[in-house]
This record gives structure tokens, C-alpha cells and sequence, in this order.
């Protein structure tokens, strides 16, 4: 079974990527959906009525939504497998850039608007930096020298990142990223992994302190005028 794990900012274009990477698998693939998300999400009901996949869907609610996709990641592939399904495909809502839900074995791809700002790359390094393809979006709402600076904010994360470049409503240009898919190896026989360490663990406001100001706090601190966190006993 293939596993390709979709992540990006909200309303960048995940899910009409995974509409068409849908549409044009090839001959008996039989893809299962699952969508991660904090409160609210429809695409799971979406595609179960569009293509008649198996879906599920999970809320994190107070978790974060890419560390509640680890949780659930190896249920997640039992079901598909239980269900005789040769590709799972994963939704992260992928809210703030610095955690990245890739794992081993999984195709990671990134998708990112053209029309999010030149910049937004530089923003969102970590989600680019291990992923192994960055799908850029909405491209023919921006101009064919915003597209090229873009594309270089992206290489400035991640120098040899393929980069495919895509109007996902009417997928154009997704050719590229079809062969990828094919080509990516199934799941192997070692324990699935994340590839990068996730951020420092929780700390006081997570868990739910509202006192404002560092010396209200503890575990993982830091002052404005701090360069680097520190660690600041109970």
C-alpha cells in the first residue's frame, strides 16, 4: 500500500489536489481518505459521495492536528489494509507550519498558494523542508514573474524540492506529480517514523495556564530579549 500524506496552510489547495490526484490514479487503484482537521471539515463526506471511497475523519479539537495524525496514523493503516486498500491518501490541516506530518515511507507533499505572498515559503519552512514535492497552486491567478519568484522562495528552503505548478480546480499541470505517485514504493516492512523532530514538547500555555509573562511559566521559557529558549523549573 502507497501513503501519501498532503499538508499545507488552510484554503492553499489541499483538497482540490487530492480531488484530482483521485480522478487520474491509474486502473485499480483503490485509494482510502482519511482528513484531519481542528474543528470543522467536509471532505471526507465530499469524496465519499464523489468517488465512493472508504473516508474517515478525525477532529483534534485541543491536539494539534499534525500531532493527533502520528496518533492515529497506524489504526489509520490497519483500516485501509483491513478494507483491501492499495493507497491512503492524508489530509493534515496543517495549521502552523512548524510541525510536519511526514513520516517514512509516505510521499510528503506540500501544497502552497502562488497567491499567499513571495514570502510565504521562507514562512512555512519546516512543512517544505521534508517534503518530497512542493505543489504550488491558483498559479493562473498570478503573473508568469510572480510564479518565477515564487518558485525561488521556494528553492531557497529546499534547493532540489520538485516543484509542480498547478490550477487544482482543473488540474492542469498535475502530469509530474501523477508520476511520482506512481513511482513511489509502497509501505515497507521497517517501523513507519516522523522524518524530522517535531517542535519542544508542551509547555504551561498548552496545558493551560493563562497568566501572561514568562515567570508565570515554566518547562520551555523565553524573554523578549532572549535569542534562544531556556528550560525554567516549577
Amino acid at each position: 500500500m502507497k501513503l501519501l500524506i498532503v499538508a499545507g496552510p488552510p484554503s492553499g489547495g489541499k483538497t482540490a489536489v487530492i480531488r484530482q490526484v483521485i480522478k487520474n490514479l491509474p486502473e485499480g487503484s483503490l485509494p482510502a481518505f482519511l482528513k484531519i482537521d481542528v474543528v470543522h471539515a467536509t471532505e471526507d463526506q465530499e469524496f465519499a459521495e464523489e468517488f465512493e471511497i472508504p473516508v474517515k475523519k478525525i477532529y483534534s479539537g485541543d491536539v494539534c492536528p499534525d500531532h493527533m495524525g502520528i496518533l492515529v496514523l497506524e489504526d489509520a493503516l490497519r483500516w485501509a489494509e483491513s478494507l483491501s486498500r492499495n493507497i491512503l491518501i492524508i489530509e493534515s490541516a496543517g495549521l502552523c507550519l512548524r510541525c510536519t506530518p511526514y513520516t517514512t515511507y509516505s510521499l510528503g507533499i506540500a501544497v502552497v498558494s502562488a497567491i499567499s505572498g513571495t514570502n510565504s515559503p521562507l514562512k512555512m519552512a519546516p512543512l517544505l523542508a521534508l517534503a518530497d514535492v512542493a505543489v504550488v497552486t491558483k498559479t493562473d491567478l498570478v503573473s508568469q514573474a510572480e510564479k518565477e519568484v515564487f518558485r525561488e522562495s521556494i528553492r531557497k528552503v529546499v534547493p532540489k524540492i520538485d516543484i509542480v505548478e498547478t490550477n487544482a480546480v482543473q488540474g492542469t499541470g498535475l502530469r509530474y506529480l501523477m508520476r511520482r505517485i506512481a513511482d513511489h514504493p509502497d509501505i515497507g516492512p521497517d517501523q513507519i517514523k516522523l522524518r524530522g523532530a517535531p517542535p519542544l514538547g508542551v509547555c504551561t500555555v498548552c496545558i493551560g495556564k493563562k497568566e501572561i509573562g514568562w515567570k508565570n511559566h515554566f518547562g520551555v521559557i523565553r524573554p523578549l530579549d532572549m535569542p534562544e529558549p531556556l528550560y525554567r523549573g516549577d
